[in-house]
């Protein structure tokens, strides 16, 4: 029917909750720590859809990205005016990559990372 949600296991929750909610501004719908587990979970939103579970637990591997690996290869975010979102996140301190095109929809799109290293696409809607 559709995706319920994505979960994703930091390294550092508080540097991954500072960059999910303040650099890229997902909303925070419920915030939980799990003593059994020595785990925060962080339910995060787009809008009003539910989208992340952020994860924290006690040293967690690091994720293998470079070669790329097999599993989720990255996460993209539809935005509506790709150069505005670049700038943007470069004024926030991240590094972007180039603006692309893609040669079958003919639409642009960049790719930065997130605080572990995982792939960010942002993608012209």
């Amino acid at each position: 029917m559709k995706i319920h949600h994505i979960a994703i296991i930091c390294s550092d929750y508080r540097v991954s909750k500072k960059f999910y909610t303040e650099v890229l501004g997902l909303t925070m719908i419920r915030e939980v720590y799990r003593e059994k587990r020595q785990s925060y979970k962080l339910d995060l939103a787009i809008g009003d859809h539910y989208v992340i579970e952020l994860f924290s637990f006690p040293d967690p591997p690091p994720r293998p990205s470079r070669p790329e690996s097999c599993g989720l290869r990255h996460l993209a975010f539809s935005v509506e005016n790709v150069e505005r979102k670049r700038e943007e996140l470069i004024t926030k301190g991240l590094t972007c990559e180039d603006i692309r095109i893609d040669e079958y929809t003919g639409k642009e799109f960049f790719f930065t990372q997130d605080p572990d290293q995982l792939p960010l696409e942002f993608y012209e809607m």
